[in-house]
């Protein structure tokens, strides 16, 4: 996906240096092509501005940020969307400011939905172009955070149910993202294991009691 811009300045260098900053991007990622050369004229009669076009190829990042910045304004909200580093290299969406939450929906399925597609959009193979697979994570008010700090909590109370009632707990139908919460959180939880159950949108943690488990035991559902 290419992005063009024209630029208008006194001369072609400070049309170079305005398209740069507009554009956000280090000048070598730029093609730059002169439309017009700057004259000067004499006594300030004649003069004209240099024109420049500056195009520049989006990565798989950028383009998942104009997805979800395009997105965002469709729906007509005052919100902030910006790329952040993290630690693993993917790459992090957040999005801030009042009225996020209607990004978000129930348990995150809205906050998902648009993660996925930006996802397609970020990693959609264009005739021509060549562009290496990016894992786009979306988050809006920090709720994954806040999401995982539950999930944790909620998979700590229900295997000491387990372990007190001595019976088996089937968890709500989650997305493999919350499922893997589940399962690392129960993961050094002596006495109890997980597996998942069901297929696609419906499947299910299970915790059960497990005498025979050590700390150290793996997952069981390999799925996950």
């Amino acid at each position: 996906m290419k992005k063009e811009i024209i630029v208008t300045a006194k001369t072609v260098d400070e049309a170079h240096a305005k398209a740069v900053a507009e554009l956000g991007v280090p000048a070598e990622e730029i093609e730059f092509t002169v439309l017009e050369e700057g004259k000067r004229g004499f006594l300030g009669i004649g003069a004209s501005d240099a024109k420049v076009s500056a195009v520049y190829v989006l990565g798989g990042a950028e383009i998942a940020l104009e997805f979800v910045r395009k997105l965002v304004a469709d729906m007509e909200l005052n919100l902030t969307v910006e790329k952040v580093p993290t630690e693993n290299g993917d790459v992090m969406i957040k999005v801030d400011g009042e009225g996020a939450g209607a990004l978000i929906g129930h348990h995150g399925e809205t906050l998902d939905a648009v993660q996925y597609l930006a996802n397609l959009a970020a990693n959609k193979k264009i005739k021509g172009e060549k562009r290496e697979y990016v894992k786009i994570t979306l988050d809006v008010e920090g709720y994954r955070a806040k999401r995982e700090e539950a999930l944790r909590a909620l998979a700590r109370r229900m295997a000491s149910k387990v372990v007190k009632y001595k019976k088996s707990v089937m968890l709500e139908p989650m997305n493999p993202y919350e499922r893997r919460i589940i399962h690392s959180e129960i993961q050094s939880f002596a006495g109890v294991s997980t597996n998942s159950i069901g297929s696609e949108n419906n499947r299910r943690v299970v915790m059960f009691l497990d005498d025979s488990k050590s700390n150290n035991a793996p997952v069981s559902d390999e799925e996950e």
